[in-house]
């Protein structure tokens, strides 16, 4: 068969996978010390420019440019966006580790390359200044950095401060070598040091303000160097450095604030949920794996006598049920908490094996402290509140288990900037030291402060003062440490046939297994029956497999599903539901009447995590659109039919191929 001409995206898509590899080999080159920091510094700037032309091809490429048609083309220009600009982000922070404290004589060539054309800069960016002789300031109070590229300090400490910038964010070394941002309002110019009067005149302004915490600098406009006709100038790798590290979010600000509890970080789960396109999503662990020849699969397979999906069993299958969070701190005034809940993921202590999922807690003001979940109830309870949860996991690691991370988001009262913290976290280990499943028990877990790779990090509880001398007060704070309940247990015999019938990844709500067993089963008829031969690699018409996993990331969209599926899957008559042939053929005619149609329909605002009123909308317009069609249905068949494509009670997106064009190539694992 003759070979398909890639695309320019796909050809970006290569390069990026290219020059990935290459970082990582210069991140292990880096700690083996290698070669010399000199040329380790060339090969990152090289590697910045490489990286840099690759987006900006891609942010120049349009659909059109495809010789073929593509789907999801925006979705996947995006994830590929945001790959490039997470490997520029670490090769920024591998630049700041190789270069030398102060002006190197690098950063100096490129200043001078870069002079003539910086000349018609504004004044007000004059600040920004790497010092030539660097100065001395006294840490005022003590600062805990939060993110990378912050530098924690104590306050008498004495800093060297290499670089100004005008947001009011230093780049600062401590007397151990270390370097990293530190806010000026935290610095005092140092007793002797040699500056000029003016400028230690201002600073002793700032020194004035450095008491009032509201004043720390927030986040600051995206900033350009530009000429006076208003086109942008050329960057110093060092520029791009300092706008990384001077970029903070209302985390951070909070933090240095002390208006969150010590224990308390930005989202680890979250932000590789936000960042990493689809790669910890529900919707790319649904899609079918490669095997190493990438010929055939590797955990999709048909049973030729039955024509049903092959079950595959492994290492780890397990369910579970949230319970309860107890004594877990609440975020301090001047924030709104827009939700409650806990990400969770397959983990092995250093990375993490599945998709992430989220399941929201319960909150009542009157217990603060205190979070619940939702047992599994009939009916028409939100898979976003169930916590009854399944894994799926085929990884031989001896310390598999399962990542709690107790998360708020928030919007920031005084400006409206939303940001999520983590409240802790806890780990099931899910063998013992025999490598046997724990038994099905409940367990009650102590819950971590930091991060997942931060150790013996406490989260602030509220005990009694001073040391817990006495065994009553010992025994009083370990009761108040804060913990999550959760409960395994045993899955029954229909959960567990379905189980089998899933990906070898996944972590997924229990209620919603049918629904994935009933894709899995529509995707092996596609891919292992219907193509015309094993090797073919053409675009197919499958609306269901275009968009199911779009409906799985919008959980309020998958309910729908749920409950239109359940309506008619429960008035099926038992010979029916043994019929396969039958049951995916209403199923195919239930989803393209529920949540095909929701998934395209005009009204339906952009599916937001965490945002209330977006939320309450789409929840209002998903269950109207399923009431109105069930009874303008109900003298023919529950639902389904292309009646709903023509109703003018409805109004519908533009018709897009993507719509219903499934592409193997672009999504398989």
């Amino acid at each position: 068969m003759a070979s398909k001409r890639r695309g320019p995206l796909q050809i970006i898509r290569k390069d990026t996978e290219t020059i990935k590899k290459k970082v990582d080999v210069l991140v292990k080159d880096v700690l083996n010390k290698s070669e010399s920091s000199h040329d380790l510094l060339q090969r990152c700037q090289g590697l910045q420019r490489d990286g840099e032309n690759i987006l900006k091809a891609l942010n120049a490429l349009t659909k059109a440019d495809e010789p073929a048609p593509v789907g999801n083309y925006d979705q996947r220009k995006q994830e590929e966006a945001t790959k490039l600009q997470n490997i520029l982000k670490h090769l920024e922070t591998l630049f700041l580790e190789l270069s030398p404290p102060g002006p190197s004589s690098i950063l100096n060539d490129v200043t001078t390359r870069e002079g003539e054309e910086e000349d018609d800069e504004d004044e007000e960016d004059s600040e920004d200044d790497s010092l030539s002789h660097p100065e001395l300031w006294t840490v005022l109070d003590t600062f805990t950095g939060e993110q990378e590229g912050d530098l924690s300090v104590k306050k008498g400490d004495v800093l060297t401060i290499i670089t100004k910038t005008s947001d009011g964010w230093w780049l600062a070394q401590n007397v151990e070598g270390k370097r990293g941002v530190v806010p000026k309002t935290f610095l005092k110019i140092k007793s002797g040091a040699g500056v000029d009067q003016e400028e230690h005149d201002d600073d002793d302004d700032d020194e004035d303000d450095s008491d009032e915490m509201d004043n720390l600098p927030e986040k600051s406009d995206k900033e350009k160097y530009s000429t006076e006709n208003g086109e942008s100038t050329p960057h110093s790798n060092w520029d791009t450095v300092k706008k990384a590290l001077t970029e903070i979010d209302a985390t951070d600000v909070l933090s240095a604030m002390g208006a969150i509890p010590s224990g308390f970080r930005p989202s680890t789960l979250n932000k590789l949920l936000t960042e990493e396109g689809i790669k910890y999503k529900g919707s790319h662990y649904l899609q079918p794996e490669l095997s190493q020849s990438q010929l055939s699969f590797e955990d999709l397979f048909l049973d030729p006598d039955s024509g049903r999906v092959r079950p595959r069993h492994v290492k780890v299958s397990v369910c579970f049920t949230l319970w309860s969070c107890k004594h877990i701190p609440t975020p301090g005034v001047g924030v709104h908490v827009l939700s409650r809940h806990i990400h969770l993921c397959a983990f092995d202590g250093n990375q993490v094996l599945s998709n992430i999922h989220t399941v929201r807690a319960t909150y009542n003001p009157k217990k603060p402290k205190t979070w619940t979940f939702s047992p599994r109830m009939t009916g028409i309870l939100p898979a976003l509140l169930d916590g009854d949860c399944f894994l799926r996991c085929n990884s031989s690691s001896p310390d598999l288990g399962i990542l709690f991370e107790l998360g708020v988001t928030f919007i920031r009262n005084s400006t409206g900037e939303r940001g999520d913290l983590s409240c802790g976290w806890a780990f099931l280990k899910l063998t013992d030291d025999n490598g046997m499943l724990l038994p099905n028990r409940t367990y009650e877990l102590s819950v971590c402060g930091g991060t997942p790779f931060e150790k013996d990090v406490p989260v602030e509880v509220s005990a009694t003062k001073g040391s817990p001398t006495s065994v009553f007060q010992q025994m009083l704070k370990s009761r108040q440490q804060p913990k999550l309940i959760i409960k395994i247990k045993s899955a029954g015999s229909r959960t567990r046939i379905g189980l089998s019938l899933l990906p070898d990844s996944l972590l997924h709500s229990v209620s919603c297994i049918q629904l994935l067993t009933l894709h899995r089963q529509l995707l092996a008829d596609a891919l292992l029956m219907e193509r015309p031969t094993m090797q073919s690699a053409a675009l197919m018409c499958s609306p269901v497999l275009a968009t199911f996993p779009l409906i799985v990331d919008q959980v309020d969209l998958l309910d729908a599903l749920r409950s239109a599926w359940m309506d008619v899957y429960t008035s099926m008559s038992r010979s029916q539901k043994r019929d396969l042939s039958h049951v995916k053929q209403e199923f195919h005619r239930v989803y393209m009447s529920s949540a095909y149609f929701l998934l395209h329909a005009a009204s339906l605002p952009s599916y937001r995590w965490a945002d209330p009123s977006t939320e309450e909308q789409r929840a209002r317009l998903i269950y109207t659109a399923l009431d109105s069609l069930t009874h303008k249905q109900a003298n023919t068949e529950a639902l389904g039919g292309a009646e709903v494509y023509v109703n003018s009670d409805h109004e519908h997106l533009p018709f897009d191929i993507t719509e219903c064009t499934f592409d193997l190539l672009s999504v398989a694992r």
